[in-house]
């Protein structure tokens, strides 16, 4: 990847990074034409190993001193316990798995969003992760070895402010989550932007992989886009990288959701395989609803006026109004703070933020879609203040909070109700010091509506190891309500696809039979 694109910095970690790259984009690409199973695999992995011992990569660690060796080896630890508990992002059981199953199974199927809508994003993250889940990672915690990455990575920059973040991130380490990534990837480019890195061909290759890791991190490619022009003045050539890596992400989505951007019904090709109308208005209803957590039904909200949107979203139930008032006082104090300071730079990070604030307000202001902006504005704020020595201390006090959050959730469950996904958290099993916790449920019906058999999960809201075709049971209701349902392109090949057409009166009576069956079993338990 090196000799392809050039250095991102010296070190292990600039190697590490770039290789996760190289391997995302090359499996990305494959997915269109094969499934990512233990044959991709294992040729991947034995390339790995050749190039790793040709160039003796081994070596590279030897510059770290002891005194460094121990605070990664201290934080590995803990962050090699934290990823051993159960999975409890609800994600984790309706979206990760789910996805990572058909990636492996098929790969990016065509017209994927047809089956499950949320099936459209397949993150660029998900296949990186697919591609280690059929022997060296069957328990799905890369993003535990990403959290590693990232202590070798403040070590090896000195910048100790990262350790600060850990504890928090700790919490995504259990699961597949492009949350992470996105985060850690923007903390990285946005310290190296800091720091005077003048690679700006691979700063914004790489800030727009995170964006098609996490398109909601868009304020990263904007900033690197702004500091590429004005402040390093790069010729276009610089971005040639970057626009390739946008252009495979829009591909990829046209392919799997119809649209370029999911989950956005904009750019219409006219591509026969593009969800239901129905179906997407549904979702787009569902998100409205989300960003009040819920708590207003679509025609409530559809009354609100002006005044009522911003109020009744400051004073939810729950923490997540809480998060809602912080997240715009931290804001207005980021852009007093721009004001003040008047460097360029430090304006073009209030600009992408702003940017990326506003598109995710108008569309689903959900919380856990701007968190990556708490950190980025305390990066800023505090990157002269921490030292390695509060910085060690800060990881520690909060390591063991979280820790202690995740080994006793009733404390979560407790003092934090309104985070739904606490009550998913299952505590300290002393089998997860030698292997990761995992849930198994395996439970499941078959039916067959026109040429398409698939699987239902039995008694369970999420598909999280229904054997693929699966549907979730929510989607069969939406699917029921617009009147259609999801066929195979190629009756004798899943490979081909899916599109979606209007059920004829058999099929909807053989549809609303399913959904007895699964109401019927719901009320029996």
């Amino acid at each position: 990847m090196e000799n392809l694109s050039g250095i991102l910095f010296q070190g292990i970690t600039g190697k590490i990074l770039s290789g996760i790259l190289a391997i995302s984009l090359t499996w990305t690409i494959i997915s269109f034409f094969f499934p990512l199973n233990i044959y991709i695999e294992t040729v991947s992995i034995l390339l790995g190993l050749l190039i790793f011992f040709k160039n003796k990569l081994y070596l590279l660690p030897y510059h770290f001193s002891k005194k460094d060796f121990t605070l990664i080896g201290v934080a590995s630890l803990v962050i090699l316990f934290a990823g051993a508990f159960y999975p409890y992002i609800s994600d984790h059981f309706g979206y990760y798995i789910p996805t990572l199953e058909w990636l492996t199974e098929y790969g990016l199927v065509k017209g994927i969003s047809n089956v499950d809508l949320t099936l459209g994003q397949m993150s660029v993250w998900h296949i990186f992760q697919a591609g280690f889940s059929n022997f060296s990672d069957p328990f799905l915690r890369i993003n535990t070895v990403l959290l590693i990455i990232y202590v070798l990575y403040t070590v090896e920059r000195k910048n100790w402010i990262h350790l600060c973040f850990l504890p928090a991130l700790l919490l995504f380490s259990q699961s597949p989550s492009p949350d992470l990534p996105g985060i850690i990837l923007s903390l990285i480019i946005l310290n190296e932007l800091i720091a005077g890195n003048k690679n700006t061909s691979l700063l914004f290759a790489f800030s727009v992989f995170v964006f098609a890791v996490k398109p909601t991190m868009i304020w990263l490619p904007v900033l690197v886009l702004l500091s590429s022009v004005f402040i390093f003045k790069s010729t276009s050539k610089h971005l040639l990288f970057g626009i390739f890596i946008l252009f495979l992400f829009f591909i990829k989505n046209l392919w799997t959701f119809g649209y370029p951007i999911f989950p956005v019904a904009i750019g219409d090709l006219g591509l026969s395989w593009k969800p239901n109308p129905e179906v997407v208005k549904i979702s787009s209803k569902f998100a409205v609803m989300k960003t009040y957590d819920m708590q207003y039904s679509y025609e409530e909200i559809q009354k609100f006026s002006a005044v009522d949107h911003i109020k009744n979203w400051f004073s939810l139930k729950g923490i997540k109004s809480k998060i809602n008032i912080l997240f715009i006082l931290s804001l207005v104090i980021f852009i007093l703070f721009t004001a003040i300071k008047k460097r360029k730079f430090i304006t073009f990070i209030c600009i992408s933020i702003l940017i990326k604030s506003i598109l995710v307000l108008a569309f689903s202001a959900q919380y856990r879609f701007f968190l990556d902006v708490f950190f980025v504005i305390f990066f800023v704020l505090s990157y002269e203040y921490f030292n390695q020595k509060k910085s060690i201390v800060v990881f520690s006090v909060l390591s063991l909070s979280f820790i202690s959050m995740l080994s006793f959730p009733e404390i979560m469950q407790k003092y934090i109700p309104s985070f739904r996904s606490g009550s998913l958290a299952a505590g300290f099993e002393k089998e997860q010091l030698y292997k990761p916790s995992i849930y198994k449920y395996e439970e499941f019906n078959t039916f067959k509506v026109g040429n398409f058999n698939f699987n239902v999960v039995h008694n369970y809201p999420y598909s999280f190891d229904t054997p693929v075709p699966a549907i979730t049971p929510a989607y069969l209701l939406d699917d029921a309500k617009a009147g259609i349902f999801p066929q195979l392109s190629d009756k004798n090949n899943v490979k081909k696809g899916f599109i979606w057409k209007k059920m004829s009166s058999d099929e909807k009576r053989e549809v609303q039979k399913i959904i007895n069956t699964i109401k019927n079993t719901y009320k029996q338990n």
